[in-house]
């Protein structure tokens, strides 16, 4: 399989050759060290747990026909082909979103309790961060993960997106403004995210409106993703009594097989959502100054697979 080249002298090399048992093993073993890390940077550019499996397998084909003995950085050149390789599926993603039924919210991941620990990691894979990336364009997204995210060296990044080292400095002065002038006010706590979310669970068991509206921001906007295969609000609601009569009206339905829980989603605390036993739902916030700003309903059966098992990330 061949691999396009770069400008550089670590050169992706068209394959002319089997590689050695030895080159075999030196490829699995890098490949495996930075697994965590290579499927971080896919979701991060993606939003999507699966698609970004997909592009981890076209990475590893092409990572493994290299030429070991040609490559001084293992990690900067398997960085490289995953960010080509994430560029390309998510020019396509955008032309699956245009067609996608109701409003595209990021695949959830049940995530392991280190990403927590790791602030900055956590706020960057966020749900609401990840919705603020989904507005970049794809170069854009690219530059601003491996700039603000993994902190590659400008000459690094051209090298991943095929742009000169100045104008990879352009698009990231770009990117940097438009997520600052979109992103929550300031990093939230685990702690202040876990009290919300309790005192949201709590008004929506007991059907507690003035509760409700207490905790909700009073132009909190609710998205809804069903995919076209779960009921889900088509597009956004905004205003607080609009939402907080949405949510209790719809959860109130199946108040007797339904339960909320929590759980670690995407670096945050969140709910889960079950429904007669069976997980029907996850649901993550935006919070402003300690309300809710953004309530992010997934219902899309193909995006809760990842809320299964708990899942690693890496900068």
């Amino acid at each position: 399989m061949r691999v396009t080249p770069t400008r550089t002298d670590e050169r992706e090399k068209p394959v002319t050759s089997e590689p050695s048992g030895r080159e075999r093993d030196g490829a699995t073993e890098a490949f495996v060290a930075h697994r965590n890390l290579l499927f971080t940077v896919a979701y991060e550019m993606l939003g999507s747990a699966a698609d970004a499996e997909d592009v981890l397998q076209e990475t590893w084909l092409r990572w493994a026909g290299v030429d070991l003995a040609e490559v001084r950085d293992r990690r900067a050149y398997l960085v490289r082909i995953t960010t080509r390789q994430a560029l390309n599926r998510l020019r396509a993603l955008g032309r699956r979103k245009e067609s996608y039924v109701g409003s595209w919210l990021p695949e959830p991941l049940l995530t392991t309790p280190d990403v927590a620990e790791d602030v900055e990691l956590a706020d960057s894979v966020s749900m609401a961060m990840m919705l603020v990336l989904e507005t970049l364009t794809p170069t854009e997204r690219a530059v601003f993960v491996l700039r603000e995210v993994f902190d590659l060296g400008y000459d690094e990044i051209a090298e991943a997106v095929e742009k000169s080292p100045a104008a990879v400095r352009q698009i990231a002065h770009r990117a940097r403004a438009h997520v600052a002038a979109r992103r929550p006010r300031g990093v939230v706590s685990a702690a202040e995210s876990r009290q919300a979310l309790e005192a949201f669970r709590r008004a929506v068991e007991t059907g507690d409106l003035q509760g409700l509206l207490d905790i909700l921001s009073p132009d909190v906007v609710l998205l809804g993703d069903g995919g076209g295969v779960k009921q889900a609000v088509l597009r956004p609601v905004t205003g607080r009594d609009k939402v907080a009569r949405l949510v209790l009206g719809g959860l109130l339905k199946h108040a007797a097989s339904l339960s909320l829980g929590p759980a670690q989603v995407n670096g945050y605390p969140a709910l889960v959502v079950h429904l007669d036993g069976a997980l029907d739902t996850v649901v993550a916030v935006r919070l402003d100054e300690g309300r809710i700003t953004g309530l992010y309903a997934v219902r899309n059966p193909e995006k809760l697979s990842h809320m299964r098992r708990e899942t690693a990330l890496r900068r």
